[in-house]
């Protein structure tokens, strides 16, 4: 169980503050959102873009290797592992068929005194050198449809989680909560209660870390226990699990009374009575120039990044 302090998915670290770790809240929340759905309706060539500019932003953040070193080589592996898979997974039925024909492929007409056609030499060479199935040996068949979709699917895989990670491993749960009640302030005018919202994210970020250690000090109190699960069998497997499940829902529930307790006797009635101050948020140098830079992003993703169909 010591994998799940190897790979903090969703934990902030504190120590050492890196410049990401100073960007505004929301500059970054603008940056996540930006990853997340410049992703649709995208080549393929930004989708791997994409996950290239995760790993620089890694790197060149100084964040300490041994953070991101695991998070980063399973996210990797289950992405190479999912381009794998899918590239070698058929496109459709398994069924006979013609090849196909490339895209610049001339529909030639014939003619009418029943004189033959010449094809130009350009387009027989391009002919020539087109083929559907990219790579064919023994069971394993790799066509530009299945690879296609085994690109967009890994690079999705690694960004998704990646992404979402980077940024709340750089983002305090208070930051985070300060930046989206922040930008949800116009939802005001329609009766929605933001300040609820944004509280009920940051007690749920909060949670995260409880979570985690009651699992690991259940299974490891499992672990010493030695159990011979052989002699069990399944039925005998499934209620000791059973009964571990039952115990972490009495821990966690627990957990939650005391948090409510707690903040009752600080005198915490309703988010609208006890107005907490999250953060100050200011727009550095910093923040201008990662706004200046999303822009630039937009760009190149509006001008090169589109998928033509």
């Amino acid at each position: 169980m010591d994998l799940l302090r190897s790979l903090p998915l969703g934990l902030y670290l504190e120590n050492p503050q890196t410049w990401l770790h100073k960007l505004d809240p929301r500059v970054k929340l603008i940056w996540l959102l930006s990853f997340l759905t410049s992703y649709v309706v995208a080549n393929n060539y930004w989708r791997v873009l994409l996950v290239l500019l995760l790993i620089t932003f890694t790197v060149f953040a100084k964040i300490p290797l041994r953070v991101w070193r695991q998070q980063m080589g399973w996210l990797l592996i289950l992405s190479f592992m999912v381009l794998a898979i899918g590239a070698m997974s058929p496109d459709g039925l398994g069924v006979s068929y013609q090849p196909r024909l490339p895209a610049t492929e001339q529909v030639l007409t014939p003619p009418a005194n029943g004189e033959k056609t010449k094809e130009s030499p350009k387009l027989a060479d391009r002919n020539k050198e087109y083929s559907y199935v990219l790579f064919h040996q023994g069971p394993i068949k790799v066509n530009r449809r299945s690879l296609d979709l085994a690109i967009s699917l890994s690079t999705i895989v690694f960004t998704l989680i990646y992404s979402t990670n980077l940024y709340l491993l750089t983002t305090a749960p208070e930051e985070i909560t300060s930046g989206m009640e922040s930008l949800m302030q116009p939802l005001r005018r329609f009766k929605i209660p933001v300040t609820e919202i944004t509280l009920t994210l940051t007690l749920s970020l909060r949670f995260i870390p409880l979570v985690l250690e009651e699992v690991q000090n259940l299974v490891r109190s499992v672990m010493t226990r030695a159990i011979n699960w052989k002699k069990l069998g399944l039925k005998g497997g499934a209620k000791v699990w059973l009964i571990v499940i039952e115990r972490l829902l009495e821990n966690l529930l627990l957990r939650a009374d005391q948090m409510a307790n707690a903040m009752m006797v600080r005198g915490f009635t309703s988010p609208n009575e006890h107005q907490v101050k999250w953060q100050d948020l200011k727009l550095r140098t910093g923040d201008w120039l990662a706004i200046a830079i999303l822009i630039v992003f937009w760009g190149l993703r509006i001008a090169f990044g589109t998928e033509v169909s």
